[in-house]
């Protein structure tokens, strides 16, 4: 039941959602490359992301094709020159609008509404994680790529400080 009307409300009122936050944006002094953006550039930046929650809560969390989503959004983010602690930051606040809307939309619901309030929520939460754990990676990968192709540093100086392999990687590979 819950999950059922958030997805018509993250599918068909994905741009209302992207108003909510960019306002919670636009609220923010830490967030000065977000605000640099128009009203319209941000919901461009962010309405697609309520479509691929819907679908995450609608056929589960597949963390190869959520991966690859976020990967992508990573290195786009870092191409527009957006430091990740503000990427990191507004998709928290991503989170929070979800999160918010579902608990002022259902909360007066019956107990079992309840319990399925907070096994709903479990699966936003669970998104927006593993979402900022593969930015970053997304973020790394196309830092290390910048670094590597546009200025002289030796691949020795690289790996010291990107230890990880993770994000050396053309395909995301599921974890287990």
């Amino acid at each position: 039941m819950v999950d059922q009307a958030l997805l018509e409300t993250l599918d068909f009122k994905a741009k209302s959602l992207s108003k909510r936050w960019k306002n919670l944006i636009r609220k923010e002094s830490h967030l000065k490359h977000y605000n640099s953006f128009t009203d319209e550039q941000l919901y461009e930046m962010n309405t697609p992301l309520y479509h691929q929650l819907a679908r995450s809560i609608e056929r589960g969390i597949d963390r190869k094709v959520l991966g690859s989503y976020f990967v992508h959004m990573g290195k786009d983010r870092m191409k527009k020159g957006i430091p990740i602690s503000e990427v990191v930051y507004a998709s928290s606040l991503s989170q929070k609008t979800v999160v918010d809307y579902i608990t002022s939309e259902f909360l007066n619901e019956n107990p079992l509404a309840m319990y399925q309030i907070f096994g709903t929520i479990d699966k936003v939460n669970e998104f927006f994680f593993l979402g900022c754990f593969y930015i970053i990676k997304g973020f790394l990968e196309q830092t290390y790529k910048h670094l590597s192709d546009n200025h002289n540093i030796s691949e020795d100086l690289l790996k010291t400080y990107f230890k990880d392999d993770f994000f050396f990687k053309s395909d995301v590979e599921e974890d287990d």
